[in-house]
């Protein structure tokens, strides 16, 4: 089978669904090229890759395969990056304390952030919406959770950027090394003074059933936690709001309803959600695809963005609907690694869109904010950036 380079793919960064929509057209799995690996295998079907995520014959342990770097390895050890029975055992500490009590029960505290953050921004004006309300809503709601309100988010937001969309010399620079020792000296200081926060409460589940995290895991939960805590609500919440502003007739809409919105969420997620590709995944033993055999230890990604564009499983897939049935998107995943924050960032993008919506009832794209800068790499899907008036 050819593999398909995709860096030579014109503006495939900025809108990649043409180009998804014509690999699905001729078949649900390809070998592809990208600036991490020389082959990848990349399943753009619905059905198929709801199958691939639930198939255990495909393993998300990266410490099997000797293809990560050290550095890297030191964050590794968290449940999105572990198989069975470690990742069962590792969820199920976390859920103890990641409970649906402790998430609604953050709700006047996202109102509240929301409404200091829209505060700022002011009544008339200009500004990038993801340093005014999409970035520090849930950096804010996730270090306040975690119990590191003092955390210093300039320099986190580069190590965590750095690790999910790197430059080629953010990847030079080993942000993974660094954001790793950061982690270290963190964790230190919660032992040391522990609080009623998630974190002090994973150290301390541990201690008292004896089934403790290891020092490894807890860097690496604190990690998967901190990053995916608010790397994907941001792109939820910036590309949300930009498929709102570039499709005025669904924005009339949900101003006219806003009982919409949290069936717009779901619209969000599955027309252009934050998540472009799953995170790496290996055959354990030789794994059929629709009429592709992929040999064993092979990597593969199932691509979100082009499963929750088949029209195979939505009908006219490329249409922004907000009154379209919300179920079966794949959004947040599925299968024993759905993510864990779904609620979470579900009531932060409700909160944020609405109560944005409601502030700027002249809310519109800045022209004056020039060409977005789409974020590199396949993992994250959206922009730095997104300039707005009112």
């Amino acid at each position: 089978m050819a593999v398909l380079d995709l860096r030579e793919l014109p503006d495939f960064t900025a809108d990649p669904y043409p180009y998804y929509a014509k690999l699905r057209a001729e078949g649900p799995v390809h070998a592809v090229r990208t600036e991490e690996m020389e082959r990848i295998w990349l399943v753009v079907g619905y059905a198929e890759g709801r199958a691939a995520l639930a198939d255990q014959r495909l393993g998300k342990d990266w410490r099997t395969t000797g293809r990560r770097e050290a550095s890297e390895a030191v964050l590794s050890a968290n449940m999105l990056e572990l198989d069975a029975p470690h990742h069962t055992r590792l969820r199920r500490l976390v859920s103890r304390e990641f409970t649906a009590r402790r998430i609604e029960a953050l709700r006047p505290r996202v109102t509240e952030i929301t409404g200091d953050l829209l505060d700022a921004m002011g009544s008339r004006g200009s500004a990038d919406l993801v340093d005014a309300l999409a970035f520090p809503l849930p950096m804010t709601v996730i270090c306040e959770l975690l119990g590191v309100p003092d955390i210093d988010r300039d320099a986190f937001r580069t190590l965590s950027s750095g690790i999910v969309t790197p430059t080629p010399e953010q990847r030079d620079a080993d942000p993974a090394g660094a954001m790793g020792a950061y982690l270290v000296e963190l964790i230190e200081t919660k032992r040391r003074s522990p609080g009623d926060d998630l974190l002090s409460g994973l150290i301390r589940t541990g201690e008292e059933d004896g089934d403790s995290l290891s020092s490894a895991e807890l860097v690496g939960m604190a990690f998967l936690l901190l990053v995916a805590g608010h790397e994907t609500t941001v792109n939820l919440i910036a590309n949300g709001v930009r498929a709102l502003l570039d499709h005025p007739d669904q924005l009339a809409l949900l101003r006219a309803d806003p009982g919409l919105l949290d069936n717009a969420v779901e619209e969000m997620l599955r027309y252009d959600g934050p998540v472009e590709t799953t995170t790496m995944r290996f055959t354990r033993e030789p794994v059929t695809i629709g009429d592709t055999v992929i040999p064993r230890d092979e990597p593969v990604l199932v691509a979100l963005a082009s499963t929750d564009r088949d029209p195979g499983r939505f009908p006219d897939p490329d249409t922004f609907d907000i009154r379209r049935e919300p179920q079966g998107h794949l959004g947040f995943g599925h299968g024993a690694h759905y993510c864990l924050g779904a609620p979470l960032a579900r009531m932060e993008a409700r909160i944020a869109i609405g109560a944005l919506l409601e502030r700027c009832p002249d809310l519109a794209r800045d022209p004056s904010g020039g060409e977005l800068d789409w974020l590199p790499g396949l993992l994250m899907r959206g922009a730095r950036g997104l300039p707005v008036r009112w």
